[in-house]
């Protein structure tokens, strides 16, 4: 046995902001070279498949959020109570309770009831750039399109869903240590602004029930429903949590996607000649270019891995990059969607209990996305340089421009 810290293992930054693009790519494939354990800037970095699940799996690690609100002084206020009462960090058997609510709504089959309301907004979203044949992607219909489908399945006014792309963008924010830093006053605005559109919206939804996600969640806040009943500020930070977790998210994957396959005109051709591949290239794309390339855990007391030691309070980072290309089969950096690869999940949505409650809404919004694009724009090519948000937190893209014809 060999305590982590006396291990002598290559060092990585992920912290440089310099890091992203073709370079983050090289970095990642070098390092996961040198072995499946790295030291970076707080802790320590896993970069195979299977050591990535075992420490996303394990009872033994938590997601840090709440030692984030220790190292940055967060002791009271709302943004205090949305970090004690995020999902994220509830565990045990009220996290059990909680998903047990909420996963019924959010199943592949029940998001299946969202599939025309998805199409009708990107019939929306190309009306007004299609006679220019080019457009800005990430503004024209990665950003509007998955806020746009998240207010329809919280059961919000759709004339909301730019203010909820707003909160979403900044409370996400709340994981990101330079931002905790920096505009932890944002944050703090964007919470309390969300807790108070949320509670009047309940109010709304009690009043005038439908379809939707808010209404479930409601009817499991009734005194008629022991014992798993929902408290109302349980309900609100559900609510909260499905905002956070499938606006911003989704909007950096798919742009992602439609960058891979417009810089790989081979495989938009594949796609255009046969719309049912947008599911395989949904999954190709959440493999081999995650928008969580990194997955924080903190231990809770010493575990043993591989014959190494990690103390508690350890921090661990899940690198779902390079554990997406691990034990795939061939060539696992070329991105193709036709090609069969082994049923090996990839780590972007996470794995065990903390596994991502909006996962297969995201799936199904990107489905739709993608085939509608490869209809409606057959001579797809950008139209420009893709810029690159950080890798810290959600990957995304600032920009993308495209261009296209019929």
């Amino acid at each position: 046995m060999a305590l982590v810290g006396e291990l002598e293992l290559s060092s990585f930054d992920y912290t440089d902001p310099e890091l992203k693009g073709e370079r983050f790519h090289t970095a990642m494939n070098e390092l996961a070279a040198e072995g499946w354990l790295a030291a970076g800037p707080y802790g320590y970095v896993v970069l195979d498949r299977e050591a990535g699940e075992f420490f996303l799996r394990t009872r033994s690690a938590i997601f840090p959020g709440m030692k984030i609100a220790e190292l940055f002084d967060v002791n009271s206020g709302p943004l205090w109570e949305e970090m004690q009462r995020n999902i994220l960090h509830v565990n045990g058997s009220d996290h059990t309770r909680l998903r047990s609510l909420v996963n019924p709504a959010l199943t592949a089959r029940a998001v299946e009831r969202w599939r025309p309301a998805m199409r009708s907004f990107l019939d929306e979203l190309f009306v007004p750039v299609v006679d220019a044949g080019r457009c800005e992607f990430v503004g024209a219909f990665a950003k509007p399109y998955p806020s746009q489908t998240i207010a329809t399945v919280m059961g919000a006014p759709l004339a909301d869903a730019p203010r909820l792309h707003h909160w979403s963008n900044w409370i996400q924010r709340q994981f990101d240590a330079a931002s905790m830093m920096n505009e932890r006053v944002g944050i703090e605005q964007a919470v309390e602004e969300f807790y108070e559109y949320a509670r009047a919206l309940l109010a709304a939804r009690r009043e005038d029930p439908g379809d939707d996600l808010i209404s479930t969640l409601l009817a499991a806040a009734d005194p008629a429903h022991p014992p798993e009943r929902l408290s109302e500020e349980e309900c609100v930070n559900l609510v909260l949590n499905v905002l956070i977790g499938g606006v911003d998210t989704t909007q950096s994957q798919l742009a992602h996607a439609v960058r891979l396959l417009a810089e790989h005109p081979s495989q938009w051709d594949a796609l255009v000649a046969d719309p049912s591949l947008a599911g395989a290239a949904v999954e190709e794309a959440l493999r081999y270019e995650p928008i969580t390339p990194f997955t924080a855990r903190i231990t809770v007391e010493e575990l043993t891995y591989r014959d190494v030691t990690f103390p508690k309070d350890t921090i661990v980072m899940v690198c779902a990059f390079t554990g997406n290309r691990d034990g795939v089969g061939p060539e696992p950096d070329r991105f193709d969607i036709t090609v069969e690869r082994p049923k090996a999940r990839a780590l972007t949505f996470g794995a065990g209990v903390h596994y991502c409650l909006g996962a297969n809404l995201a799936r199904l919004e990107l489905e739709e996305g993608l085939g509608f694009l490869a209809r409606k724009m057959p001579r797809l090519a950008l139209d420009g340089e893709p810029v690159f948000e950080s890798i810290l937190g959600i990957y995304g893209l600032a920009e993308l421009p495209i261009k296209f014809g019929s």
